[in-house]
């Protein structure tokens, strides 16, 4: 329970394909799902199509946490929404999704960590968020039975976590029951274009016309929109996470510092991830997009183990085609799932961090660990926009590690831009043009 989706059980939603849709939603993780169940409760006809299978890729390998606190300033107010969207959904759909309210701990080691907590705690207090600071006297109250060198840190006691694995196909299920047409190993081949704008998409399975098309692929979004000569510096960072076996509640939130993030989880063990290490395949892509990342690595470069190949058929992998028609096999069809192996050096770490933080437990056992592939962008947060070069394309990617919790709100945000409506928030920071428009990158904005 709780774990990243089983690729081995049958298909939820086979289809079949239908021949036309007022919209055509690529990618049936947490953005793509709640963009489309939002869309069929406006009254449309929207087919979402998947290469894979629903949330088996990033929506169901993350960490969990529904945070507000630590948001990029232009994410925040989307995330206060979906924090209320969560418990909507919760209240519609029951404990499936996992979700619990029981707050967010960030925890600092010194002066910098400090500078950055001051800092978000003025921009909590500006958006009426319930954010608060504790010293080091109060790690007894915050964090009973911890143990390190921390000199206090911020807790968000509104903050949520739910369990992926489950919410996600459960939102999916429920987004089929309101009309949703969810197809399953089915890959989009190309977007179809007829007349300079949108005429549907090319699948393995055929071709569907709708007038509109959202592409929130994740990982693979970059690969397929350079088909059609939409360039995103989108790339993919590897992220390991593990579970542990069930254990005593020491906490019931969830909590990070310097080294680690952990979280209670709903079958009484803890979801643990690194906070800062991950890896990163070097592609073609890497070379393309090296200028936009420099301030990103310039910031991040020791927590970054850099693999000189990316593996086979990765999006970004040195002999995955970037050329292919709709006629025949696309690079979405010859991996169907990004499942990459967990580093077990950090799973093992992870563990005995967790044992030392609360010497009460013991030993800590590992049940189960994996990776997933993050889909990243320069400054950290994602692109949702129009694409400027063709009419009826809208793109929702580059989640940048975030788009669990938040996803819920940005999926009604990416439902109003389709429709042209009012999206009750500025969006000038996910800009598409931000790229290329003289913008300074900066990745340090959230935490």
């Amino acid at each position: 329970m709780g774990f990243p989706l089983s690729l081995d059980t049958p298909i939820a939603h086979p289809g079949p394909l239908p021949a036309e849709a007022d919209v055509v939603v690529i990618g049936a993780g947490i953005i793509g799902v709640m963009t489309a169940w939002e869309l069929a409760r406006a009254g449309l006809r929207v087919v979402v199509l998947e290469k894979g299978r629903v949330a088996a890729e990033q929506s169901s390998r993350n960490w969990g946490w529904i945070r507000q606190q630590g948001r990029h300033p232009a994410e925040l107010p989307i995330m206060i929404e979906a924090n209320r969207l969560w418990r909507d959904l919760a209240a519609r759909l029951g404990d499936g999704l996992g979700l619990r309210q029981a707050g967010v701990v960030y925890l600092a080691s010194g002066p910098g960590d400090e500078a950055k907590h001051a800092a978000f705690l003025q921009l909590a207090r500006d958006h009426g968020l319930d954010t608060e600071a504790f010293s080091r006297a109060d790690l007894a109250r915050v964090l009973p039975g911890a143990v390190g060198g921390w000199t206090g840190g911020i807790r968000t006691a509104s903050d949520m976590h739910a369990e992926p694995a489950q919410a996600v196909p459960l939102l999916a299920r429920a987004a089929a029951a309101d009309g949703v047409v969810i197809v399953e190993h089915c890959a989009v081949r190309l977007i179809d274009v007829a007349g300079g704008r949108v005429a549907g998409a090319i699948t393995e399975q055929g071709r569907i016309r709708a007038p509109a098309v959202v592409v929130a692929g994740g990982a693979w979004s970059s690969l397929l929109l350079r088909r059609h000569g939409i360039v995103i510096p989108q790339l993919a960072v590897r992220a390991t996470v593990a579970a542990t076996v069930p254990l005593p509640a020491v906490t019931e939130g969830a909590v990070a510092d310097n080294r680690l993030g952990w979280r209670r989880r709903q079958d009484g063990g803890y979801t643990l991830g690194p906070d800062a290490f991950h890896q990163f395949h070097i592609g073609p892509d890497a070379f393309r997009h090296l200028r936009a990342y420099l301030p990103t690595l310039m910031q991040d470069f020791r927590h970054t183990s850099f693999l000189p190949v990316a593996p086979q058929g990765y999006p970004d992998g040195w002999r995955t085609p970037r050329r292919w028609s709709g006629e025949g096999p696309s690079p979405f069809e010859a991996l169907r799932v990004l499942n990459p192996a967990p580093h077990m050096p950090v799973v093992a770490q992870m563990a005995r961090d967790l044992a030392a933080t609360y010497p009460d437990l013991g030993e800590v056992r590992i049940a189960r660990a994996w990776s997933g592939m993050i889909d990243t962008m320069p400054d950290v947060v994602p692109v949702i926009d129009h694409a400027p070069s063709l009419p009826g394309l809208t793109i929702a990617t580059g989640m940048s590690g975030h788009g669990f919790g938040i996803g819920p709100a940005f999926g009604r945000i990416v439902a109003a831009l389709v429709q042209g409506h009012e999206t009750g928030h500025d969006l000038h920071a996910f800009r598409f043009s931000r790229f290329s428009d003289g913008t300074r990158i900066d990745a340090g904005a959230g935490m």
